[in-house]
């Protein structure tokens, strides 16, 4: 005879909420699936009523336009794909400047709302409350027909003393920028490699300090050596090169910037920093006050608490909001369209408009942008794991 606790009870498979999560999901992509299939069948016969069909084989014509600034090679007679590659280099060199200087005055117009200064606060909360309660559309023209245009004239005008704008043909921003020489350009990977032992020479001090007591000040002196190099290498190695105007009204070195560029850039930073700002602001409220008094109680001042103390916990309330808002400038980085910039965007309408083919174009820029905010979204997961607190 079986004992009673032996048996295993089975419940139903109609009161089983395991059973019933599993066929909702099943369900709901089933619906999608058959949504998606409908729509995209009656779009193949709606071309093929018009006597088209459904293919890429246009890549490959002569794109025969025009693009106004490119990364690499281009001239009208190259096919459609290459003119695809140039609108994606111009947008992911938009979106890779724009998350590094995004993130920095974000981080900064963060931190200034917690300011002693009466003057800076307040700067800093005017700036959130009037970029964030105004369309980026609109901050977009005010950025290139009231600062950009305004700014430039005819012939060369220097600002801060190393920086020229000019909107004469062939102009627009002009920055110092370091050389390509085989020099210079070494000097930049010794600083990329040593930006990577910072991280794990500080990462090995924590961790001695943590695990066996020590001092970690061997490390810390490898990271002061490590810093000196790094600040030689950037003054000396990087072989500068500035604007400098010439005879005929143009100028000459450094980095040219195209005046839509410019205008776009400034306008994606300084919209998407006043987002983080506040993200940052909610991350460092999140620390405890607890933090704030033990900081203080072992006096420290207020710069070295919020660097060792505060904002090293607030990241993990600001890193997963980050995100979104990268991807945000992502996605409105298609609005260059507006003020002229060759994007993916722009260069995709001129293609839709010269072949005919909306459902093939469209379908390219939703997977671009698609891909795009994939990886962006893999990226800061991976950061977050990082530094998210570890459970025993």
């Amino acid at each position: 005879m079986t004992p009673t606790g032996d048996r295993e009870e089975r419940i139903p498979i109609w009161r089983d909420q395991r059973f019933w999560n599993i066929a909702f999901q099943v369900l709901a992509l089933a619906a999608v699936i058959l949504l998606l299939t409908t729509l995209f069948g009656n779009a193949l016969r709606t071309l093929q009523s018009q006597g088209r069909q459904f293919n890429f084989d246009f890549l490959g014509n002569p794109a025969s336009f025009n693009i106004g600034e490119s990364v690499i090679p281009y001239q009208t007679q190259d096919p459609y794909w290459k003119a695809f590659l140039v609108g994606l280099l111009n947008t992911l060199r938009l979106i890779v400047v724009g998350f590094v200087l995004t993130t920095i005055i974000g981080i900064f117009a963060g931190i200034a709302s917690f300011s002693n200064n009466w003057l800076v606060k307040k700067i800093s909360q005017v700036y959130v409350e009037l970029i964030r309660n105004t369309p980026l559309l609109l901050q977009l023209f005010a950025w290139y027909f009231g600062v950009i245009f305004g700014l430039a004239g005819d012939q060369p005008r220097r600002l801060l003393r190393a920086i020229f704008i000019t909107k004469r043909q062939g102009g627009g921003v002009f920055i110092p920028w370091f050389t390509g020489e085989p020099v210079s350009l070494t000097s930049f990977g010794l600083l990329i490699a040593a930006a990577i032992a910072a991280v794990v020479l500080w990462r090995w001090r924590i961790h001695v300090m943590e695990t066996q007591g020590a001092s970690g000040q061997p490390q810390a002196i490898a990271l002061a050596v490590l810093g000196i190099v790094s600040i030689f290498l950037f003054f000396f190695g990087l072989a500068w090169q500035f604007p400098q105007p010439t005879e005929a009204g143009g100028v000459t070195g450094g980095l040219r910037m195209s005046l839509e560029y410019a205008a776009i850039l400034a306008g994606l930073v300084f919209y998407t920093g006043a987002f983080i700002a506040e993200i940052v602001r909610a991350g460092i409220q999140a620390v405890s006050k607890g933090q704030w008094e033990a900081g203080r109680a072992l006096g420290l001042d207020a710069g070295k608490l919020m660097r060792l103390i505060v904002f090293p916990q607030a990241l993990r309330v600001i890193i997963p909001s980050l995100n979104s808002q990268y991807m945000n400038l992502a996605k409105n980085s298609s609005l260059a369209l507006a003020i002229g910039y060759p994007d993916i965007y722009s260069t995709a309408s001129t293609t839709f408009n010269q072949t005919g083919r909306p459902i093939e174009v469209f379908i390219l820029i939703a997977a671009t942008y698609l891909t795009i905010n994939l990886v962006i979204s893999l990226a800061m997961n991976s950061l977050n794991r990082a530094v998210e607190l570890k459970e025993r």
